[in-house]
């Protein structure tokens, strides 16, 4: 079974089912920036893809978010990674990725 995450979704924190706690771990590395957390410097993404051409920018996003996730939630594997791009924000990206989940 497959299930979708965006970014910026509402966070609830501290769950204790499994599938719940995967998502709520996706969601916490799509709204972190590395470097921000005290003593986990390298947790989260890097967003090297800010201020490069849009086409540009989804690859690197793409590739950094699946490195993340494999990296920080093993429990889940990305299956793919889309992105709105709101039309009353341009050059935004707000990515969508979904995941399938390994809940032993």
């Amino acid at each position: 079974m497959t299930y979708s995450v965006t970014a910026g979704a509402p966070l609830s924190l501290n769950e204790t089912d499994t599938v719940a706690s995967v998502l709520q771990n996706v969601a916490i590395i799509l709204a972190t920036r590395r470097g921000s957390c005290p003593l986990y410097r390298n947790f989260g993404l890097s967003m090297e893809c800010l201020d490069r051409p849009m086409p540009v920018a989804k690859t690197l996003a793409q590739a950094e978010i699946k490195e993340a996730i494999e990296t920080y939630e093993p429990r889940a594997t990305v299956v793919g990674v889309t992105f709105e791009e709101p039309a009353d924000m341009p050059g935004r990206l707000i990515p969508t990725v979904e995941v399938s989940i390994d809940a032993q």
